[in-house]
């Protein structure tokens, strides 16, 4: 390809919306062009390395028996409504009418449609098992949509549904994507772990997160120090510490401080250690309590697990927040003045914050504070639970090591659906004995437009982009000097350009009549993997200059061996 035929739209600027560098990179490359809020155009650059994405993912599929098909974008509601999730799904699900007022959604994935489409055809066990594919378009109605294609609202997604008469037969499906997805992700290039997940709003049991390794990620994954445990922060336990909890050492007493607003300026104040509080969280509470809200204790230097505190049977699903208004005609107080103490609406204790002994907190009464609070004496602790996230240096849950925290972008996520799915839509088959059994199924997606952004996080620096092989736009660029001034450098240079394009090498000459820093800077920020630039001086020694994009390392080499080295890497390649 020659770019004086090519849509090579670089940029300069860093864009004013884009805070993370694959956004940047991505529309200064002329990857991407937004068109609105989480909506993008993808240019012939972009699209290129989306499609080898594709490609890789679709080899590996299909090498484990997964048959590609292809479901509408556009679904009927009725098919929502069947397992419930018109009305969990929340308002990420864009609910549309057609002319004759009948309601659709778009799409953000495709269990009821896979679903209905088996409970329609397959009505024999001897059709099991069954494992389809597709790679379409999603589209999910973000709050806030940000980080460029990360989390947009139309996207690109390689989903996976299977279909079993036993979990055996589905816990078996479900190792062998487990394996492919390791296969995928490692012939793009990515640094990744799999880790433990919460299944969210897809349902299910068993549920494995792929997240590619980047400080940009959204996503916090815990590590063991000294074993192979690792989950999503949403996850992994906390556990009971092994400590009891000491005797009290001093006597409960109540300070009025009118400058302090809540127990985290109160820590500043006093220079208290926050671990040394505990804080309370107003939250819905489900039917099961004698009461509207029930109250959350954590540590004062803790985080609340929503995924945790939404699980527990007298929070409500999913989990609301109580405002400030409630809270205060409840109370009496202003949010941040509240503690275990006089308390009087149910609560639950977090395991760490059940093991401290003379702790600070609010005195349900605002700019009041209760100091040398202890359990049982001043406050009861009738259930006590895991409801916050792990923290770096918290034992491991597996029983060895401590944990780290690191961030991740989530790429691929599997799950053991079980039969949520086919028990609420009715998809059953005909055992051998003649007996009507209820599927089982597994889902398996990996987003591929986000594939694409983790990879430049993974891979850049400061010129731009720098591509794994696999799923490079191009594998080597040319760039001659004055070209246009030169009969030699453009026989060389044409030469050279028939010859790889000849041998499937992957190339891009740019044949613009620019400054050579100038194309040196684009393809630079474009990121391909090799550049040969051919001039004038060198070709009178039969030579052309060699730049490897990833290490930065230069070399002159003989214009008869760029051939075979170029041929040697395609076919590596391929």
């Amino acid at each position: 390809m020659r770019t004086t035929n090519y849509l090579l739209a670089t940029q300069k600027a860093i864009p004013k919306d884009a805070d993370i560098i694959s956004h940047q990179l991505m529309q200064r490359a002329g990857m991407i062009r937004k068109l609105s809020s989480g909506l993008y155009t993808w240019l012939p650059l972009g699209l290129s390395v989306l499609r080898k994405v594709e490609k890789i993912v679709r080899e590996e599929m299909d090498n484990i028996g997964t048959m590609e098909t292809l479901m509408p974008l556009v679904q009927p509601s009725n098919l929502w409504e069947e397992t419930g999730r018109w009305d969990k799904f929340g308002p990420e699900l864009l609910r549309i009418s057609d002319r004759h007022n009948r309601s659709f959604v778009l799409g953000p994935t495709h269990e009821e449609i896979i679903t209905d489409l088996v409970r329609n055809e397959i009505s024999s066990y001897k059709r099991l098992p069954l494992s389809i594919y597709q790679i379409q378009t999603k589209f999910r109605d973000e709050i806030r949509p940000r980080f460029g294609v990360m989390r947009s609202r139309e996207f690109v997604m390689k989903d996976a549904y299977s279909f079993h008469l036993s979990k055996s037969s589905l816990r078996d499906n479900y190792e062998k994507m487990y394996q492919a997805y390791c296969k995928i992700f490692d012939r793009i290039g990515l640094r990744y772990r799999a880790v433990l997940a919460d299944s969210g709003n897809i349902g299910g049991s068993n549920s494995h997160e792929f997240h590619a390794l980047a400080d940009s990620g959204e996503d916090l994954i815990a590590f063991s120090n000294k074993s192979e445990f690792a989950a999503n922060i949403e996850k992994a336990d906390a556990l009971l510490p092994k400590t009891k909890r000491k005797m009290a050492s001093e006597s409960l007493k109540m300070v009025y401080l009118p400058e302090v607003n809540d127990v985290d300026e109160l820590a500043m104040e006093k220079k208290l250690s926050s671990s040394s509080f505990v804080k309370v969280i107003f939250v819905k509470a489900s039917n099961v309590v004698g009461s509207n809200i029930v109250a959350l204790v954590i540590r004062g230097d803790h985080q609340l697990n929503e995924v945790k505190a939404e699980k527990l049977p007298e929070v409500e699903f999913p989990i609301h927040y109580v405002d400030e208004k409630e809270i205060f005609e409840l109370t009496g107080a202003s949010i941040g003045a509240h503690g275990p103490v006089n308390l009087n609406i149910p609560y639950i204790v977090d395991y760490s914050a059940s093991v401290i002994s003379d702790f600070v907190a609010g005195a349900n009464l605002d700019n009041n504070y209760y100091f040398g609070i202890n359990w049982v004496r001043d406050a009861k602790i009738d259930r006590i639970a895991d409801i916050r996230n792990v923290a770096e240096g918290d034992p491991s849950p597996c029983g060895q090591g401590k944990l780290s925290l690191k961030r991740g972008i989530e790429i691929g996520h599997i799950f053991e659906l079980g039969d949520y799915y086919s028990k609420a839509m009715n998809a059953n088959v005909l055992d051998k004995t003649g007996k009507n059994r209820t599927l089982e199924m597994g889902s398996y997606g990996i987003g591929c437009t986000r594939v694409v952004a983790a990879a430049i996080e993974q891979n850049h620096d400061e010129f731009g982009i720098i591509w794994p092989e696999s799923i490079a736009p191009f594998n080597v660029a040319i760039i001659p000097i004055n070209m246009h001034k030169s009969s030699s450098v453009q026989r060389a240079t044409e030469m050279l350009y028939n010859t790889l394009a000849s041998n499937n090498v992957e190339v891009l000459l740019d044949d613009r009549k620019e400054r050579l820093g100038v194309m040196i800077n684009d393809i630079e920020l474009i990121g391909i993997p090799h550049i040969l630039i051919i001039s004038e001086r060198n070709l009178k020694e039969g030579i052309v200059e060699y730049k490897n994009r990833l290490t930065g390392n230069k070399e002159k080499m003989q214009i008869e061996n760029v051939i075979s080295h170029f041929n040697c890497i395609s076919s590596d390649k391929i």
